[in-house]
């Protein structure tokens, strides 16, 4: 029986060109450890995001745009150790457009886990990303993971 392994952190980062016509983007972002409440009440919903201690988990992507608003994604997730590496890819595409924050571009994307190493040797699963970014490239990126590792 395969054993789960579920995860959520918001990572912080740049995206920055890698091609002079900006249809590449270089993505390199952290996330430290955290714990995310979520309350539903009377007047509705709130969540928040605490880090706590703990190792931090780092980002690289490359990110591919094969239209204004859609793009293709592949890249590495490591977590605390650099033996512990998942290597993703996007399902489909992903989306990026505009938000009601006129200062920021609001996007998600699911992402396939092709293979692990260390704690994610044999993993499969899915990532989850909802995210923003500005004009100067700041990105904030919410994931959330459900892997499985026979």
């Amino acid at each position: 029986m395969a054993q789960q392994i579920l995860y959520t952190m918001q990572f912080k980062g740049q995206a920055i060109p890698a091609n002079d016509a900006g249809t590449v983007l270089k993505a390199t972002t952290t996330a430290p450890s955290c714990t995310i409440t979520t309350v539903v009440g009377a007047a509705g919903v709130n969540g928040s995001l605490q880090p706590i201690g703990g190792g931090q988990a780092r980002f690289e992507s490359q990110v591919t745009f094969t239209d204004e608003t859609s793009f293709q994604e592949a890249g590495t997730i490591t977590f605390g150790d650099t033996q512990h590496r998942l290597y993703f890819s996007t399902v489909g595409q992903g989306y990026i457009g505009p938000s009601a924050d006129s200062q920021l571009k609001h996007g998600s994307v699911i992402w396939k886990v092709e293979r692990g190493e260390g704690q994610f040797a044999g993993a499969t699963g899915l990532i989850t990303s909802n995210f923003y970014v500005s004009s100067t490239g700041e990105v904030t990126d919410n994931h959330f993971g459900v892997l499985f590792v026979k």
